[in-house]
This record gives structure tokens, C-alpha cells and sequence, in this order.
């Protein structure tokens, strides 16, 4: 999970992302509309530092409903990949879109670890539990908490031994409450607008889509 910050001398942390290439970023639509501040990312051990270059929000994308939150920054220049720093897997095609009871599923973030604590960066919070998901972009079992909006939700496929980006984490209520489950944008929904802006946003740059090569064992921490 990557970080979303306001430049400035102070600590202020806005929102997750999520690597999908050396050039770009995953996060949720209302982390980026009706914010006047300039974004910086965040990645790694937090050495690593990149200006945003462009953000392009889903054209569909409702704030008031929360419908089709989600967005796509290009930084400024490429990050180099690491240990630390990889990008994830975009759900192909092939794969159902749907997942089955038991789904071992991570999520991770900076945001409140309770209702009433504050952000836990430089800290990234890192989540492994079984998900059981009565509709895709509901988790009833995974929470995510304020300031984990447009994080990840990565899904184990056994056929491909690989962790597919299955959601970014959008809204819920409180942190954590049993009866009001976290909710995800469905990223299997969103596969051609999100490779058709990749491809747009990388033209003429030797940048790779991230289908085949990208993260595939559990023992890799997405940070």
C-alpha cells in the first residue's frame, strides 16, 4: 500500500494507492476531487518520494453516491522496483469476478487503527484474513478504517498462485465495526478503463501493464 501525502513540512496523510506499474497508481476517486492540495507519494521504506504528473478520475465517478470511486495518478518519473517496492497484479480477463467463501484476502494501510487513534504512519498497517464476501465489494470479515481509502484488497488465486488487485478500499462506517462491513470498488468492473488509460498515459514511455509480472507470493509485503 502505497501513501497519498500533502507536501509541506508536517506529517499529512490524505489517502492509499496501489502500484500497478513503474508509472502509476491506483486509489479511490474522492481521495482526489474537491481537494485544492498537491499530491506526493509515498513508497517503500519512505525514501521513496514522487510528484504526481496527472490524475484522472473515472469520468463517471459520483461523489455524493460514491459510484465508480476510483482514480489514476502518473507520477512524475518512474519508481524502481525492490524488495519493498513492487506493482501488483490487475485481475485478468479469465479470472471470475466474483470470489468464493474463504478467499484468502490482505489489505493494508495507514490509516486509524480504532475509531478515536490517529493515522499509524510511518507505520503501514498490514492485514491477512480469511474474507467471506456475501456481495464482491462487501467485506463483512476485512475493515477498513479512516485514511485507508484507496487501498488495496488483494486476493489469492490458487490456479495462478498469484495476488490478483481485487478492490480499493472506498468507504465504511468507524473502524472496524462488526455490523457495518468495508466497502470496495470491484476492480474486475473497471479492467478496460483502467488498461486503456495505462496505455494513454504511458504512450511513447517503456513502461510495462502489469498482467503477467507482478506480485506473487504472499511472502512479498506490498509496500
Amino acid at each position: 500500500s502505497l501513501q497519498l501525502r500533502r507536501p509541506g513540512n508536517n506529517f499529512a496523510h490524505v489517502c492509499g494507492g496501489v502500484l500497478v506499474n513503474e508509472n502509476s497508481v491506483l486509489t479511490a476517486g474522492h481521495c482526489v476531487t474537491g481537494r485544492e492540495y498537491v499530491f506526493m507519494l509515498i513508497a517503500g521504506r519512505h525514501t521513496v518520494k514522487r510528484k504526481i504528473r496527472s490524475i484522472t478520475v473515472h469520468p463517471e465517478f459520483k461523489r455524493e453516491t460514491f459510484e465508480n470511486d476510483i482514480a489514476l495518478f502518473a507520477l512524475g518519473y518512474a519508481v524502481r522496483y525492490s524488495g519493498h517496492i513492487q506493482p501488483i497484479c490487475l485481475p485478468p480477463a479469465e479470472l471470475p469476478p466474483g470470489l468464493e467463501n474463504g478467499t484468502e484476502c490482505f489489505i493494508s494501510g495507514w490509516g486509524r487503527t480504532s475509531d478515536h487513534r490517529h493515522p499509524a504512519s510511518p507505520h503501514c498497517i498490514f492485514v491477512h484474513h480469511e474474507l467471506w464476501v456475501p456481495l464482491v465489494l462487501l467485506s463483512s470479515s476485512l475493515h477498513r478504517v479512516k485514511g485507508d481509502s484507496g487501498g488495496p484488497l488483494a486476493c489469492y488465486h490458487a490456479g495462478t498462485n498469484k495476488y490478483y488487485l481485487m478492490g480499493i478500499s472506498s468507504f465504511g462506517l468507524g473502524c472496524g465495526r462488526p455490523a457495518y462491513p468495508g466497502i470496495y470498488v470491484r476492480l474486475t468492473q473497471y479492467r478496460a478503463w483502467i488498461t486503456s488509460e495505462l496505455l494513454s498515459s504511458t504512450a511513447g514511455n517503456p513502461v510495462s501493464i502489469p498482467l503477467t509480472v507482478c506480485l506473487t507470493l504472499a511472502g512479498m509485503v506490498l509496500v
